[in-house]
């Protein structure tokens, strides 16, 4: 289903620092890396040019290179994609935690060609960080079961501790 294909490309959001402490990083900086998530997918198939979706999935992040700044977090996210006259919208917020338990909030937005993330809440050594960047889908994948997502995708930016 066509909406299964544009949740996947406007998804995923999360970072963190696992194999880091805060107080090893600079304050400001890049990341880069590469998120994998499964999950399942509500759709509604209106018609041809109107459709719509929630999803709700997991995953985890491998930074490159590994040991940087959001490695190793395991992540849940919600989505609500939105297509009407073949433009789409889609929303995604993550959570991610590390392995210290330390969290942040991501939010994604995509209008089905460009994708956005920002950091806007974190906890421990997240709180205070500013962090946006890009999303590249990697995807889609094939579909494992029906009402299922599985995709992989690659994220850039800059981030700002406190």
């Amino acid at each position: 289903m066509r909406m299964t294909a544009v949740f996947a490309t406007g998804l995923v959001a999360f970072l963190s620092g696992a194999q880091v402490s805060a107080t090893d990083l600079p304050k400001e900086g890049s990341y880069d890396f590469m998120s994998c998530y499964s999950g399942t997918v509500n759709a509604i198939g209106f018609s041809k040019t109107h459709d719509a979706s929630t999803s709700e999935y997991g995953g985890t992040i491998q930074s490159n290179p590994p040991g940087g700044l959001f490695d190793k977090v395991a992540f849940r996210c919600i989505s609500l994609s939105y297509s009407e006259d073949g433009k789409t919208s889609t929303t995604i917020v993550c959570e991610g935690v590390d392995r210290d338990g330390h969290k942040y909030m991501t939010r994604i937005v995509g209008d089905g060609t460009n994708i956005t993330r920002k950091v806007v809440a974190g906890t421990g050594k997240y709180e205070g960080m500013t962090a946006s960047g890009t999303v590249e889908a990697m995807g889609p994948f094939g579909v494992s079961k029906p009402g299922t997502v599985q995709n992989c995708n690659h994220q850039k930016g800059s981030y700002r501790l406190k």
